[in-house]
């Protein structure tokens, strides 16, 4: 009852995917298009497993038409389709890959003349012909051996083609679960025909894998894909390489011999760098900054760093380079060549590390969430 129950939620989850990916303006694109019809296929695949386990076909037996369909020719090629259209390689609008359709309607072919007999009762195919679909379903068997696996490698062939770092690693991984799932269906296939090994509760298993698959791509192939471009598409607006390298930003104050240092008001020169650093440069965008690399730039310890903050503004450090990136993040909300961006990747993008961090700063400082806030601007 719970491994049901379990496939039944990825099946929903997976036909809910879908209809996002498709109708959502947030995915549009030709690859994102593909990547619904492979999770959907994927989804229909655990439904028939679903239907075989609580014996449907045997209640509605015109399901048999449905299940008699081998869908896992068609997956693999959806994949290849969305890797290719995802690095934008040119043979995405090759018209060779027809072939490539060629085994599913084989498939649907002979499952549908067969089921027309069988299930619908609309003719009788005689004893000759029985033997030669006996055949005919061998070599169906025998197909899906050869062509996943190919259809699988020649796939990831086309993986190195694409330009970003992030984007060849989530391809990578997601083409590795495939291949994993759909290489372990092989080999069960594989078994059963040669050693005619039951592979009922070896299939379960698979099944089981397919459920991560579907949980997988919605979290890791969709939304953290989505932010990963949304930021570079951020960074790529504001035109600006902010992350200067800190020694190549010019420092005007002079070496000191003694520890005598400056007043702690605005005129103070370690102060007036400081804003310079932040205004001009945008280091608050540095996620990885701290009072540490700001001493460095300074020449002066972590420790004056924190007094000269602590005393003008009258607040800590961290709140000091939040408020910059806060700002920023304003600025962006307001500005509607990003009203596209999802509201995480403005506020990953101006610094801060988490969606946590950066809606506690954000509300702690404006009163507001950066989605009322955002709202407020419409």
């Amino acid at each position: 009852m719970i491994y049901i129950t379990l496939l039944n939620i990825a099946i929903f989850q997976g036909i809910i995917l879908s209809i996002i990916i498709l109708k959502s303006p947030l995915f549009k694109g030709v690859a994102n298009k593909y990547l619904a019809y492979a999770i959907f296929t994927l989804s229909l695949l655990l439904l028939n497993l679903v239907f075989e386990i609580t014996e449907a076909y045997n209640t509605i037996p015109l399901l048999r038409f449905f299940d008699d369909i081998e869908w896992a020719f068609i997956f693999p090629v959806f994949i290849f389709l969305f890797v290719v259209n995802k690095v934008n390689h040119p043979i995405k609008n090759s018209k060779k890959l027809w072939w490539m359709f060629l085994p599913i309607g084989y498939s649907a072919i002979i499952g549908i003349i067969n089921d027309l007999d069988v299930v619908a009762g609309i003719y009788d195919i005689p004893n000759s012909g029985i033997r030669l679909f006996e055949v005919l379903y061998q070599i169906e068997l025998f197909l899906a051996v050869i062509f996943i696996p190919a259809i699988l490698i020649y796939t990831y062939s086309f993986i190195k083609f694409s330009k970003e770092k992030q984007e060849k690693q989530l391809l990578t991984f997601l083409w590795s679960i495939v291949f994993t799932l759909l290489f372990s269906w092989v080999i069960a296939i594989i078994v059963f025909l040669f050693l005619q090994y039951d592979i009922s509760f070896f299939m379960k298993i698979i099944a089981l894998f397919a459920t991560f698959l579907i949980h997988w791509t919605a979290y890791i192939g969709i939304y953290k894909y989505k932010l990963a471009k949304d930021k570079a598409g951020i960074n790529t607006l504001l035109n600006n390489d902010f992350l200067v390298p800190y020694n190549n930003v010019p420092t005007d104050i002079p070496n000191k011999k003694n520890d005598k240092k400056e007043a702690f008001t605005i005129d103070n020169p370690y102060y007036k760098k400081l804003e310079v650093l932040c205004k001009s440069h945008q280091i608050y965008r540095d996620n990885t900054l701290s009072r540490e690399k700001i001493a460095i730039k300074l020449g002066i310890s972590a420790g004056y760093v924190s007094q000269l903050v602590n005393s003008i503004t009258e607040g800590n450090f961290t709140n000091y380079i939040n408020r910059y990136r806060v700002e920023a993040v304003k600025k962006m909300i307001s500005d509607s060549k990003f009203e596209n961006y999802s509201l995480l990747a403005i506020g990953l993008e101006s610094g801060f590390t988490s969606k946590t961090t950066f809606y506690k700063a954000f509300k702690k400082i404006t009163g507001m969430t950066p989605k009322e806030y955002r709202k407020s601007q419409k």
